[in-house]
């Protein structure tokens, strides 16, 4: 029989990832992915699969992002029983961020409740924090480059692929057709992650197209960062930073704190890491040496560099502090979390700053402000913006169009076939081409919903 892959997310939009593949009745599930960004792609939370959960028997997490991991609770809860197969990093991960998603939830139906936003009465979470909690024990980890077997005749290898702790690419191999899947793969020149490793040999790929239509300037984040620290710290500002909890704020902590060793900021300017799943996702850097760039001394400055803000009520004493300052606080595409909060303070004051740090999805607030907008929809009101707004292009932690390509270049011989996944309509075709054209390879854009053989 053969063997097939219906794609259930991630394909059309960058999130919401999950892309099941079937053989002689049998269902494994390549990541499990919340959708975000627009709401009509959010409502596909609350879409049941095509397929009943517990007829799902194993799934595979490249990494630890909530558009990668993040469904895994509503799985559970609807009737999954495991296994799940991740690597130690995202397994650690997962246990600081899916609690904390669904504690978000809760709070949002909470707030819709009580300002009476919803148009469902009562407004429900998707999942709650005890369902995580519940999920967690079914996550097996598995170490980089040991073969694992999912079910009987079905075996799964995991390698690095860079772009933030545990982040992999997984070969899976079931009646004889190899299919690899990139997972989000990081940047060579990242600042503190490792690069991915070499492609294995496979007959189908799964490649993410993120920046798969441009390129990463070749100014580094250092270079980018201080002109935009130095400004807003010479008119005593405060610069508010969405940020990633995982990678993300990481980066930018250790960029900021090189720039202070440098000179080239002062060591007094105060930087707050005001999220808690950012401080405890810092803290495992000590745990993983090895799977980063990070010295052990490295590790210790980037738990030591910054105030590490915990508590709600830290969190809003922030509020009565004067500029100069750094505020990082998640979510890194302003879709939610502490940092809105600080956004609805800060935004509306010339001397303030608002650095966004990485891809920001369509239909986030991220989004929102890059684009130049004048007000931002916060707690369910406009918020004006007269804060300068800066994007850093060389922040991104996903490798760009050309290191995509050079990835794949790295197999040892052209594969049967291409799917270009995550990624926007744009991006995803123009990879598509360029794979076509350069590689001389069959590229697909799959559609979302779509089955497709291996």
């Amino acid at each position: 029989m053969s063997v097939n892959i219906t794609f259930l997310g991630g394909s059309g939009t960058v999130t919401g990832s999950k892309y099941l593949v079937r053989h002689d009745g049998k269902s494994v599930l390549v990541d499990c992915g919340l959708f975000q960004g627009y709401k009509q792609l959010r409502l596909r939370n609350w879409t049941p699969l095509p397929v009943s959960p517990n007829q799902i028997h194993a799934v595979l997490l490249t990494h630890a992002h909530l558009d990668h991991s993040g469904y895994l609770p509503m799985l559970t809860k609807e009737g999954f029983e495991g296994p799940v197969y991740a690597s130690r990093g995202t397994q650690d991960l997962c246990k600081i961020l899916l609690p904390d998603s669904g504690h978000i939830q809760e709070e949002d139906a909470a707030f819709a409740n009580r300002h009476g936003s919803s148009k469902h009465a009562p407004a429900l979470p998707l999942y709650t924090r005890q369902d995580a909690l519940e999920a967690l024990p079914l996550i097996k980890a598995v170490d980089f480059g040991k073969v694992v077997t999912p079910l009987p005749g079905w075996k799964a290898t995991f390698s690095p692929a860079g772009h933030i702790l545990g982040a992999s690419s997984i070969l899976l191999e079931v009646a004889g057709r190899r299919i690899l899947f990139s997972g989000d793969l990081g940047r060579p020149d990242d600042l503190i992650m490792s690069p991915p490793d070499a492609a294995p040999q496979a007959d189908t790929v799964l490649i993410e197209s993120t920046y798969g239509d441009r390129t990463h300037p070749r100014e580094d984040i250092l270079a980018e960062l201080v002109p935009a620290l130095q400004r807003v710290a010479k008119r005593g500002g405060v610069a508010v930073v969405p940020v990633f909890a995982v990678g993300r704020a990481q980066a930018l902590l250790h960029a900021i704190h090189l720039l202070k060793m440098k000179g080239e900021l002062p060591t007094s300017l105060p930087v707050f890491l005001d999220s808690p799943m950012a401080v405890h996702t810092t803290h495992l850097f000590e745990h993983h040496l090895g799977e980063h760039r990070l010295s052990r001394q490295d590790t210790h400055a980037l738990t030591h560099c910054a105030t590490m803000v915990s508590s709600t009520d830290e969190s809003k004493a922030l509020a009565s502090r004067h500029g100069p300052m750094v505020i990082l606080s998640a979510s890194g595409m302003a879709t939610g979390g502490r940092v809105l909060h600080h956004m609805a303070h800060y935004a509306g004051n010339h001397r303030n700053m608002i650095i966004l740090t990485g891809y920001q999805a369509p239909g986030t607030r991220g989004a929102t402000l890059a684009s130049g907008a004048s007000s931002v929809r916060i707690h369910g009101r406009e918020v004006e913006v007269n804060a300068e707004v800066v994007q850093l292009e060389s922040a991104s932690a996903h490798a760009d169009a050309n290191q995509l390509l050079a990835w794949l270049r790295t197999m040892p011989q052209a594969p049967d076939q291409v799917y270009v996944v995550h990624g926007e309509p744009g991006p995803s075709d123009t990879l598509r081409g360029r794979i076509k054209r350069e590689l001389g390879w069959r590229a697909t854009v799959p559609e979302h919903g779509s089955t497709w053989p291996t």
